[in-house]
């Protein structure tokens, strides 16, 4: 199993201008096996910071979406995964960076119960507070971000 790498603010200019502890970026590769990876990676990360339980529950279902739909429809060897919780502490704002162009789209139907797929983007779209997608800043392609309440 491949292991996240954390990056470190010497590798990422951005983090140095963050409150400390409450960022942190990981990248994976594009393998079946970084999902695991990305969901162990945001409940250790989030655990550590004190992010309520439901919270985290919410926060990594969401990362395991995101990295799941960019596994599957991108091209992408790498992804990058980030985790922001905002100055006040009262939202996390989870990223996922990957190399395809395309922005994503919300779901234009529901899946229905004999389609194996399908429901990734429903989820995101329901778990959410807000979710999107833009061009990144940190990769070649898209971002693809959701935000949560953090603590109430």
């Amino acid at each position: 199993m491949t292991l996240p790498t954390p990056l470190t603010p010497a590798s990422s200019p951005a983090l140095v201008a963050t409150a400390p502890g409450r960022e942190y970026w990981f990248g994976l590769p594009a393998l079946r096996t970084s999902a695991r990876a990305a969901r162990d990676t945001v409940r250790e990360r989030l655990r550590s910071w004190g992010v309520p339980g439901d919270t985290c529950c919410d926060a990594v279902l969401l990362i395991s979406e995101l990295t799941t739909n960019a596994l599957l429809h991108t091209d992408s060897d790498h992804v990058l995964c980030g985790l922001r919780l905002t100055g006040d502490e009262r939202s996390l704002r989870i990223e996922l960076h990957d190399d395809c162009p395309h922005p994503v789209q919300p779901p234009e139907h529901r899946a229905g119960p004999g389609e194996e797929g399908g429901r990734g983007l429903f989820l995101v779209q329901q778990l959410a507070n807000r979710w999107g997608s833009a061009r990144s800043t940190r990769a070649e392609g898209k971002v693809v971000w959701a935000e949560l309440t953090a603590f109430s």
